[in-house]
């Protein structure tokens, strides 16, 4: 159901031309807040598609009625029969587009009504747990005493009382004990869509095409691999083409689609992933048969592997002279992806994207992992998805290219899109194409939403406007709090209340100055086990940490472990911003320590470093009996006299040791603020250059 005043809306039309068309249509409509039923809004959509008042600009045709000498004559304009044929029939062509428009909109509405709502249907088996939960809110929840439940936490080893916290672990127990199914609130409440917990009945389920994401080193051909592909789909006898309208695009292989959606590179692809948006079914790493793997294509394989998805390799360029793709199959191998020439169970295709050599190998393979994988949605239920990208339009306001992944999107359903709510006024496929319905796995853009959302943020379609609007309302209060609440970082001292809870990996990512560190660190942190707990690595490089490496940390809930590197203060920000936590070591047995010692749970109060400051050298000044005075500009904090001091080269440490004199002009002080130059001397320590970076800090005992 519509208001009069949202459908002139949704029709382009006054809110008078509605009511008129009421009138005559003996519709019980009379203001614009009235309501209007599916029947009356399918009979004045049929009635709208019928009528010759085109926006065409065009004259109406019944006012030509005098013919003289083979013309029309009325009004002193003068049409041609010819003209006049030529105008009638683009007219009745437009009649039949909006006819045969209007007929899906009634077949829409009849099929609306067969939707299965979102809403998640909590049994009386089913006990809710809700986060911090106590021991007395369990037993009132399973209508018990609480001292039964502190006895049976006993018998498990667990020693609490009726205000002490329960895990969900401990307390899924405990009601498997009762006969009951514990649920977690967030994966019942409707407003928290992202984790909503939906069980689809399996003959509801249908096959829907897969989504892939392509990923690679810049320059080994990804975009003329995307390029090739539509070409094919079009090649293949595809209707009208490809116009790429949004961001993504469907191409039909064999008679079976695949979507592709075109992100901007790895980092984007995971900070979505790292919003919870895991949009893609599969990843295609491209690397160039005559550059190989290189860094980027490194840093794809991470992103890749860590978002847990199927992986093909397309070796791209093999046309070239110096193209070498046994070489490549050799450096993917040693990259945990071996060829499943080689025996591995990475399927790997030769192609050349720029003569089409190998495209329809790689579109067979794609749809082969697809019936392995048996990708299924149901499309008998209001529609829930993503958001690829979105931009604000001057005359269309938000403009959304979303991706369905369950559930049918129909015009005019109430959507929720990240806090963002409207009514689906127009919906375009990717060829900008108006539907009137969009399935699962079709990526489509829409209009109507009342503010631009961000991409990756998730939405779901509603029943009624009223209830979306709520739930809106609900998230942006959620959203505000969230904000405003303190930063949880993923910390080593929080490994072991994750063991605690059933995790059985902990992701790390080391990034170290030289390649045997990186190799020493993750060798020695991959023998740690504790209580079949290990430590996965999921990125290991060398070199200064890097954006990329938070957005990955971010999206897989890892903790960096820096060995001889130190990340700059832009970095530091980022990673607090984003709740990342960045251990900073420079002795490999240190490293295996702590996290055994975070493991087992026996952290220990430890002294920890606390930066005073950073300054930037910017001259330098030898003397014989002195050494090397770094003429410096302290850019943050303080420097102190007699402080430790780190000197960092391009985000390597390249010397630890203390600051031995701080001056300035000619006096020797204890103290250097922010904004101020001083003259810096480093303890046994002569070799800085211009450009380098001097880091005064301190130790500090800190309780755990």
């Amino acid at each position: 159901m519509m208001s009069v005043l949202e459908y002139s809306e949704d029709m382009n039309k006054t809110v008078s031309e509605i009511l008129k068309k009421c009138k005559e249509l003996g519709i019980d409509a009379y203001e614009e807040e009235d309501m209007l039923d599916d029947e009356a809004i399918t009979e004045l959509d049929s009635a709208f598609a019928n009528d010759n008042s085109y926006d065409d600009n065009d004259e109406n045709l019944e006012e030509l009625e005098v013919v003289v000498d083979n013309k029309v004559v009325n009004n002193d304009n003068v049409i041609s029969k010819q003209k006049l044929k030529k105008k009638t029939d683009n007219q009745n062509i437009k009649k039949s587009v909006k006819s045969d428009f209007a007929n899906k909109k009634k077949e829409m509405y009849k099929n609306k009504e067969k939707l299965t709502s979102n809403k998640v249907q909590v049994s009386e088996n089913v006990v809710i747990y809700k986060n911090n939960m106590t021991v007395t809110d369990f037993a009132n929840a399973l209508g018990v005493n609480p001292t039964e439940i502190v006895k049976k936490l006993f018998t498990l080893g667990i020693m609490a009382n009726v205000n002490n916290s329960i895990s969900f672990e401990n307390a899924e127990i405990l009601a498997i004990d009762y006969g009951k199914e514990l649920k977690s609130e967030e994966t019942t409440n409707v407003v928290n869509f992202e984790k909503l917990e939906i069980v689809d009945d399996p003959k509801d389920l249908q096959p829907r095409p897969p989504v892939v994401t392509i990923m690679g080193h810049v320059d080994h051909g990804k975009t003329t691999l995307l390029d090739t592909i539509k070409n094919t789909s079009v090649a293949a006898g595809e209707a009208g083409g490809i116009t790429q309208a949004i961001n993504a695009y469907q191409v039909n292989y064999e008679g079976k689609l695949i979507t592709f959606i075109d992100t901007p590179g790895h980092a984007a692809f995971t900070e979505m992933r790292a919003r919870g948006a895991g949009i893609t079914d599969i990843v295609i790493i491209i690397v160039a048969a005559d550059d190989g793997v290189m860094p980027q294509t490194k840093e794809a394989i991470d992103h890749a592997k860590a978002a847990k998805v199927p992986i093909l390799v397309a070796i791209n360029k093999i046309d070239k002279p110096d193209a070498n793709p046994d070489k490549v199959l050799q450096e993917l191998a040693e990259y945990g992806l071996t060829p499943d020439t080689w025996g591995g169970d990475t399927i790997v295709t030769k192609i050349s994207a720029k003569n089409g050599t190998g495209i329809p190998e790689l579109l067979e393979n794609i749809l082969l992992v697809a019936e392995m994988e048996d990708y299924k949605a149901n499309p008998n239920r209001y529609a829930a998805g993503t958001v690829i990208e979105a931009r604000l339009d001057k005359a269309l306001g938000p403009v959304v290219s979303i991706l369905v992944q369950n559930g049918t999107l129909r015009l005019g359903d109430p959507v929720v899109v990240g806090h963002a709510v409207g009514k689906v006024r127009t919906l375009k496929n990717d060829k900008g194409q108006d539907l009137t319905e969009a399935f699962p796995s079709m990526p489509v853009e829409i209009t109507g939403l009342n503010e631009t959302p961000t991409p990756g943020d998730a939405f779901m379609a509603f029943e009624s406007e009223k209830e979306a609007k709520k739930i809106a309302e609900q998230r942006k209060i959620q959203a505000r709090e969230a904000a405003n609440a303190p930063k949880q970082a993923v910390s080593l001292d929080d490994l072991f209340n994750s063991i605690k809870e059933g995790n059985k990996e902990i992701n790390v990512i080391i990034k170290a100055d030289v390649n045997g560190s990186a190799e020493a660190v993750k060798n020695s942190l991959e023998r740690i086990e504790v209580e079949d707990v290990k430590v996965n690595v999921i990125r290991s490089t060398v070199g200064a940490i890097t954006e990329s490496d938070i957005v990955l940390a971010k999206a897989s809930n890892a903790i960096i472990i820096g060995f001889n590197v130190r990340p700059n203060n832009t970095l530091k920000d980022k990673a607090k911003e984003a709740g990342i936590e960045i251990r900073l070591y420079d002795i490999i047995y240190k490293v295996v320590e702590e996290m055994e010692a975070a493991m087992k749970g026996m952290l220990d109060p430890v002294f920890e470093e606390k930066i005073l400051g950073t300054a930037e050298v910017r001259q330098l000044f030898k003397f014989s009996k002195v050494g090397t005075i770094a003429g410096s500009y302290v850019v943050d904090g303080n420097i102190k006299r007699d402080s430790k001091a780190r000197v960092i080269r391009e985000g390597v440490v390249v010397f630890d040791g203390n600051i031995g004199s701080l001056q300035r002009e000619k006096d020797s002080v204890k103290e250097v603020k922010k904004g101020l130059e001083c003259g810096i001397t480093v303890e046994n320590y002569s070799d800085i250059k211009v450009g380098d970076v001097i880091e005064s800090y301190e130790m500090v005992e800190v309780k755990r």
